[in-house]
């Protein structure tokens, strides 16, 4: 069985509304999936829902081989950061622990190794309002990382960002998931086409009316990453292929993605 099943999944809100439409997939463990598509498709309904932080009309979702029912210990990231102004960097990042129920004292060192892969050490005691747009992210992303999860959620974590610190964002995510050393399964919400690319191993493309998955794609990039990457004629053809998908023009000849089942 795969990691993360989601099987004839629907969301219908109250007024008749359909977010999602029988949507299917699956994700392996230590996958790197990406889901993209236009605003309204129902990205963030969907993610939310493999999280369990929002029901289903119908349909069943499974992550680690258990039917998600209810939110469980997961790493969450989303657009804005969210840091709590009133503490510090290492303290917002450990506020992760104490919303889990799990001991503070037992996670500071690791609070402290994480703040050290990203660059932020010597901001530990800093406030949020001293750091940047992007450092306010890298902490998020400890924070989502703490208690050493083996599901990551992200949802559209780098949209609020300029261009150049989002493509920087990008780059120290797959660094970070690197130097963790451990295989991480990734759900990653995302409007952009070539940072889907550029950070996944398949690209998940929906489209509205209502929300559903109309193509799986796999990257054309190989591991290990780095910004050169998307410069290649490769990346370059696979950002046209999917912008073409996403206006229903699926022309392109030798094209990698194939109809989900």
């Amino acid at each position: 069985m795969s990691y993360i099943d989601v099987r004839d999944v629907s969301k219908v809100y109250e007024g008749g509304t359909t977010a999602i439409s029988d949507v299917s997939f699956t994700v392996e463990k230590g996958e790197f999936v990406s889901i993209v598509g236009p605003s309204g498709c129902g990205k963030s309904t969907l993610l939310r829902a493999v999280a369990g932080l929002r029901g289903t009309s119908s349909g069943t979702i499974t992550v680690g081989g258990r039917e998600v029912t209810k939110p469980y210990r997961v790493g969450m990231v989303f657009q804005t950061p969210a840091l709590m102004p009133w503490r510090t960097v290492r303290d917002n990042v450990l506020a992760a622990c104490i919303l889990a129920d799990l001991p503070v004292k037992k996670f500071e060192r690791r609070a402290d190794e994480l703040l050290e892969i990203v660059g932020l050490s010597d901001f530990a005691k800093s406030m949020p309002s001293q750091l940047s747009g992007g450092m306010q992210q890298r902490v998020s992303l400890c924070r989502a990382l703490i208690h050493n999860p083996d599901v990551l959620l992200m949802d559209e974590p780098f949209g609020a960002l300029d261009a150049l610190t989002r493509d920087d964002m990008g780059v120290e995510l797959t660094r970070l998931l690197a130097e963790e050393g451990q295989q991480k399964t990734v759900l990653f919400v995302t409007h952009s086409i070539s940072e889907a690319i550029f950070l996944s191993d398949r690209i998940l493309v929906m489209s509205t009316r209502p929300g559903r998955i109309i193509r799986d794609v796999a990257s054309v990039l190989s591991r290990p990453r780095d910004v050169d990457m998307r410069t290649t004629e490769a990346f370059g053809s696979q950002v046209g292929e999917i912008f073409s998908l996403l206006h229903g023009e699926d022309r392109r000849p030798g094209s990698t993605s194939r109809p989900l089942d």
